[in-house]
């Protein structure tokens, strides 16, 4: 039975669920996201069950709840709805901070500018994992912008149409290439979907 004190602006009593069935619905979405990062620019869907927060996307929420706990900080734009920070503190249990280059997952719903890559967390030479993961909700995986795709993963090229990314994304993800081992892992989500890019992609002109 939750107790009624305040999280965030809001009663724990008030927070959405988080998975259905947290073991089995966690092991499906990392499954799906382990594909996705094995074969990037290919699309999964994660199909588990649980409650979404306004302003999230069944997708993001399910990788919230899959990927992030107290030992990584997440990043949010500072005006999504405060019940997001709310949900993710109760369920996941994860730092939210301010400052973009301390977060290991960097958030952006729908509606939100993706910050520039370069500004996020980069990793160094000994330690390249302590990089920042991007979730960025776009408007469409079917429609838009075409992205030709190389690299591990990948037999020759794979395309990818992504609508909502930003208009020099592609010089930004060549910048971010260039830098491997450094640099950022991108997760694009759109509705219950997912698809990945990791640094070690190549976006071709």
């Amino acid at each position: 039975m939750p107790t009624l004190h305040t999280m965030s602006g809001q009663t724990t009593a008030s927070l959405l669920p988080g998975f259905d069935n947290p073991v089995d619905d966690a092991q499906q979405v990392f499954r799906a996201t382990l594909q996705a990062i094995s074969h990037p620019g290919r699309i999964e869907t994660l199909n588990a069950d649980c409650g979404v927060p306004d302003g999230l996307s069944p997708a993001m929420t399910a990788l919230l709840l899959t990927l992030a706990d107290p030992d990584t900080p997440v990043w949010l734009p500072a005006d999504v709805a405060a019940s997001i920070g709310g949900f993710l503190r109760f369920h996941c249990g994860c730092p939210l901070v301010e400052e973009l280059a301390s977060a290991q997952f960097v958030c952006v719903p729908a509606g939100h500018d993706m910050p520039a890559l370069r500004r996020c967390a980069q990793g160094d030479p000994a330690f390249p994992d302590r990089s920042a993961t991007l979730i960025v909700e776009v408007a469409s995986l079917d429609e838009g912008g075409t992205l030709t795709l190389r690299g591990p993963g990948i037999e020759t090229t794979r395309t990818l149409r992504v609508g909502g990314l930003p208009g020099d994304f592609r010089r930004q993800w060549q910048a971010n290439h260039a830098g491997f081992p450094l640099g950022v892992d991108l997760l694009l989500t759109a509705g219950d979907r997912i698809c990945a890019l990791p640094r070690t992609t190549l976006v071709e002109d």
